[in-house]
């Protein structure tokens, strides 16, 4: 073994190289959306292995800072990011990460087809894609909520191709006070008195704890107006941007960035908002109700993101297995290493049905071709695809982390990051417990369950009797008569393991469904 050096392992073109994505897309687009679709995502799946990919070392490699003052002492508070970052926001732009969705060229497939480039985009963008996904928020609840002139205004360069024009959009909630539990929203709205080029309403006086996309061009919050009810019933939605005409930010302090475990590329400030300029959108209150549209989105891209995280690990290993040997032989050689890999490729490929179900049903809502029982659908599943992916990748890169042995806990093998980047899926937009009960949520107020029981009595895998629906069906029918006789208490408790019996019982539905 003298002289020996493990070779590391080669990605090659995603697109080609998952065949699980070339399957779905083969039969669920229409001949004519493949034409077009099909060449793109092959083209992504090309930039993902090779220009992505130095862009997005680069920007691992020179992390975000955050310079308060100048030379001189102004306060300037700017936010240094490399040129790797800088590539990969050109390039999201340049293939229309967000724009597909909304250019709605083909119907409801838009959104499959736009989910196929994030999944592709998002393992080699150093989580450029988490700026994406409150942008595709923010475009989305414009569109619901925005007057016409907001609208024109900034619609067109959330939707941009063109990098010169391309705006991200920030979405900050988090306060001191907690996360997910914004009703103590402390950020107060008073009316605003000067001009603003976006016609602001209003101006913020507050402290947001946890702002990601600092860099961006906009942002979206919660406030409440002056002589609003306390609690979720006062809080408003607002639009604001964060310069002015002069490049200087519109009376915005950032106190410091995060330092945070994983995601580090990302910029995440800690800022206050004094006397903000900002627009209110879609009248007063019910603020929450609006914010939960872009929410929505960014809980599919938050699972769409994890899925391409678990491909990515993925990949790396099953490369890794045909090149490193131990004991004698190549690792894919071993029987329990093979066992152990087509385990993790079988929760992979339930996630992947799983994620672009509920895909395909957005974008049937958004083209107005969703019937009333898969909008509850839709709403009820959001939630449980979102917590349901966050636990799966890290799973699964924390096998894979461990598949590689002493080299994957190594830093310089890029390996570890695999798992702590993981960890992020599972908290943003959303904890595991507070998914769960969003879910009960959707079961009272929606009256989701019925519509789940009655989707699960009708797909294909029970009328074929497919082997592993049955048991979990049953399982899950015994779980939901033995709480119907039980306290609201009973049900909170149990939401978390329902949730996830739910989300295992519609990866093996849809594998079935789509042949994967």
């Amino acid at each position: 073994m003298k002289n020996f050096y493990q070779e590391g392992p080669v990605l090659t073109n995603t697109y080609r190289s998952d065949e699980t994505l070339q399957k779905y897309l083969k039969k669920v687009l229409p001949a004519d959306v493949q034409k077009v679709t099909l060449p793109h995502l092959d083209h992504l799946g090309q930039r993902a292995v090779t220009d992505m990919l130095a862009w997005a070392a680069e920007a691992e490699a020179q992390l975000p800072q955050h310079i308060p003052f100048d030379p001189w002492g102004r306060r300037i508070d700017e936010i240094k990011t490399s040129n790797g970052w800088k590539e990969l926001e050109k390039v999201a732009a340049q293939e229309g990460i967000v724009a597909t969705a909304y250019d709605r060229k083909f119907g409801a497939f838009s959104r499959v087809y736009q989910m196929a480039l994030l999944y592709l985009y998002s393992p080699s963008s150093a989580i450029f894609s988490c700026p994406l996904a409150m942008t595709d928020g923010a475009a989305r609840a414009l569109e619901l909520y925005a007057g016409n002139d907001l609208k024109e205004r900034a619609l067109p360069h959330l939707l941009s191709r063109d990098p010169k024009n391309f705006w991200t959009a920030g979405q900050w909630m988090t306060e001191k006070s907690g996360g997910s539990d914004v009703s103590g929203t402390a950020t107060e709205a008073h009316p605003f008195k000067g001009e603003s080029a976006f016609s602001a309403t209003h101006s913020l006086h507050g402290m947001k704890w946890f702002t990601s996309a600092t860099t961006s061009q906009m942002a979206l919050t919660l406030a409440r107006p002056d002589d609003a009810p306390v609690g979720s019933k006062g809080l408003s939605f607002f639009y604001l941007e964060l310069r002015n005409e002069k490049g200087q930010l519109n009376n915005i302090e950032i106190h410091r960035l995060k330092d945070k475990l994983g995601t580090k590329a990302l910029p995440t400030a800690e800022l206050s908002l004094q006397g903000t300029p900002a627009r209110m959108v879609g009248g007063e209150g019910d603020g929450i109700k609006k914010i939960a549209s872009v929410l929505n989105i960014t809980r599919i891209y938050n699972s769409i993101c994890a899925l391409g995280h678990m491909r990515r690990s993925l990949d790396l290993i099953q490369d890794y297995s045909r090149k490193r040997k131990a004991f004698g032989k190549l690792l894919i050689d071993h029987p329990l290493h093979r066992e152990t890999l087509r385990s993790l490729e079988q929760d992979f490929r339930g996630c992947f049905a799983f994620c672009f179900f509920v895909a395909q049903l957005l974008g049937q809502e958004e083209v107005g071709e969703i019937t009333a029982s898969e909008r509850v659908l839709l709403r009820a599943l959001t939630p449980i695809l979102k917590l349901y992916t966050g636990k799966k990748v890290l799973q699964i890169a924390s096998e894979v982390v461990e598949m590689f042995g002493g080299a994957g806990y190594v830093e310089d093998t890029g390996l570890p990051r695999l798992l702590r980047d993981a960890q992020v899926f599972s908290i943003w937009e959303g904890t595991t417990n507070v998914l769960s009960l969003d879910m009960l949520r959707a079961f009272e107020k929606e009256q989701a369950l019925p519509i789940l029981m009655e989707y699960f009595k009708n797909c294909p895998a029970m009328k074929s009797s497919a082997a592993g629906f049955s048991e979990k069906w049953t399982e899950l029918q015994k779980q939901f008569a033995h709480l119907a006789k039980g306290s609201p208490e009973d049900w909170e408790t149990q939401a978390r393991r329902l949730a996830f019996m739910v989300g295992d019982l519609f990866c093996e539905s849809l594998i079935h469904e789509y042949s994967l």
